[in-house]
């Protein structure tokens, strides 16, 4: 899927200054890559190589192989983070094992500014033909460096900048699969009689107010006396802080509480305090009884298509937004090989059925990001915010009414659905 280009090269700038401050993407953890979303992890026959140093001291950046094509990619947390960077690090080993005559690589603990952009530049220097930027916050200095090395590829990933040369954006769909989770987790709460969840957020940005909204429309789905609190922790990955921030969820009298970032802590306080969390990122991030499941991204087969396309000459950069039909997201317990969480399994059969027929229709492409959000649809305030029938499109998705859009909405995605109890952050 791709997004509306024309909108959103209008607002490329203006939104990564506008959230310059809130920067940095998502750490994800290592394991085996996974050959597609209805599959089995596989066991990584050569893992890519890695290079590390503190910051204090530079990066050493590692040597291109003559003869293949050599691919980097640029990790803000560290590979094994058990998430985001995890999750991308497999979808690295999963080209090394896919695409014949690649050589891969990558750089991690990596953080945005300055630091990134010498580690981008000095990954072109070196003759890497294909760069991966797995950091939000990674955008602009992306951009920078694309502009000097217009033979090199680069690949951002969740921002919203793209040159249509060298240098693109890709992004997917994620709010499928939170909306799915939203289900579960009402009809969990609504079953164990306390209808409160929590959604620990990261930076307030639209993707992360999109995703909190996915979840509180699937959650009136199946508990329409539910309630959603929110808290903001402006961190992708502390494992302390997102610890402290589910705990004061958990305190406050949510039932079951969802993570934005990047650990699998929210479900290990959950499991503490004998109530439910829902990771996220990484299909091996719910591993304890307390998890219900977790929405993640498998992004081996993405990652090798855009390689194998850059190869052949073929591959145009813009704005690569995938669905749910490439097989790129997953529901934990809920794919092919995979069994039901503890607090998922006993859940209310109807609503198990409405959660597998959902799902089927979104892997058969019959359901979108755009029926998720699809009227009628109102906000916490008691606001219309979509008619019956009317969907949102792209740029609704990706904005605030402060860029100057013309969203199809007058806010854009500046709002919160009906039954969270927070405010919109200024």
């Amino acid at each position: 899927m791709h997004k509306n280009i024309s909108r959103l090269a209008i607002i490329a700038l203006a939104l990564m200054l506008a959230l310059s401050a809130c920067g940095g993407a998502k750490p994800v953890a290592t394991e085996a890559p996974v050959t597609s979303a209805t599959e089995a992890p596989v066991a990584a026959t050569e893992a890519p190589v890695a290079t590390e140093a503190p910051v204090s001291e530079g990066f050493q950046i590692p040597e291109v192989v003559d003869g293949k094509f050599n691919v980097a990619m640029v990790l803000i947390g560290p590979h094994d983070d058990g998430g985001w960077s995890q999750a991308h690090y497999e979808g690295l080993v999963y080209i090394e094992e896919n695409v014949p005559n690649v050589h891969t690589a990558y750089i991690e603990n990596v953080p945005e500014g300055a630091d990134s952009e010498q580690v981008f530049r000095s990954l072109s220097r070196k003759g890497f033909n294909l760069i991966f930027g797995t950091s939000f916050g990674f955008g602009d200095p992306m951009e920078v460096v694309a502009g000097e090395f217009p033979d090199t590829m680069f690949i951002h990933l969740t921002g919203i900048k793209s040159n249509f040369t060298n240098f693109g954006n890709l992004m997917g769909a994620m709010e499928d699969m939170k909306y799915l989770a939203g289900m579960l987790a009402g009809a969990r709460a609504k079953q164990d009689g306390n209808p409160k969840l929590g959604y620990m957020a990261t930076f307030p940005i639209p993707e992360e107010i999109r995703l909190g909204n996915a979840i509180a429309l699937g959650m009136k789905k199946t508990c329409p006396e539910c309630t959603l609190d929110v808290r903001w922790i402006n961190t992708w990955h502390d494992p302390i802080i997102e610890k402290e921030a589910a705990a004061s969820l958990f305190d406050a009298g949510a039932q079951v509480v969802f993570t934005g970032a990047d650990t699998p802590a929210v479900a290990d306080v959950a499991q503490e305090k004998g109530k439910w969390g829902v990771t996220y990122d990484w299909y091996g991030s719910c591993k304890v009884d307390a998890c219900l499941t977790a929405p993640y991204w498998v992004w081996g087969p993405i990652y090798s298509g855009i390689t194998e396309k850059v190869i052949a000459g073929t591959y145009v950069p813009g704005y690569d937004y995938f669905d749910a039909e490439t097989g790129a997201l997953g529901l934990y317990g809920f794919m092919e090989g995979q069994t039901m969480q503890p607090g998922v399994a006993d859940l209310d059969p109807e609503v198990l059925a409405m959660v597998n027929d959902t799902l089927a229709q979104m892997l058969a492409g019959e359901f979108t990001r755009f029926d998720v959000f699809t009227g009628p649809i109102n906000d916490n305030q008691g606001n219309v915010v979509l008619p019956a029938g009317q969907a949102l499109e792209q740029v609704d998705l990706d904005a605030f009414p402060e860029f100057g859009l013309p969203c199809s909405i007058d806010v854009c995605m500046k709002w919160w659905a009906e039954g969270i109890t927070a405010e919109l952050p200024q």
